[in-house]
């Protein structure tokens, strides 16, 4: 199983920007898909970006843009534009296929969370 751990939340006002990362460990983090998701109180968890396990295949909504550094064990979101909808614990996570997925429970291995809180 592969270790996470998520970094790079805070407080931000709206309009502004945040990149996160989460630091993987365990196992070859290149043969993993990888994914965020992020969760409001009160609300489900909801799909944010994904990326295959080379990097070549990306999908993410919006505002958002995942990246990977396989070479440094790492996956990025960075987050532009900035709404107070967008606050949320924000969720890095794994899946031992190469292919992409905007499921979350298709994914093996999760981080224990950063919050992001975007204020008006």
């Amino acid at each position: 199983q592969v270790q996470l751990v998520e970094s790079g939340g805070g407080l931000v006002q709206a309009g502004g920007s945040l990149r996160l990362s989460c630091a993987a460990s365990g196992r070859t983090f290149s043969n993993y898909a990888m994914g965020w998701f992020r969760q409001a109180p009160g609300k489900e968890r909801e799909f944010v970006a994904t990326i295959s396990a080379s990097g070549g295949n990306t999908y993410s909504e919006g505002r958002f843009t995942i990246s990977r550094d396989n070479a440094k064990n790492t996956v990025y979101l960075q987050m532009n534009s900035l709404k107070p909808e967008d606050t949320a614990v924000y969720y890095c996570a794994a899946r031992k296929y190469r292919s992409t997925s905007s499921v979350w429970f298709e994914y093996d291995s999760w981080g224990q969370g950063t919050q992001v809180t975007v204020s008006s």
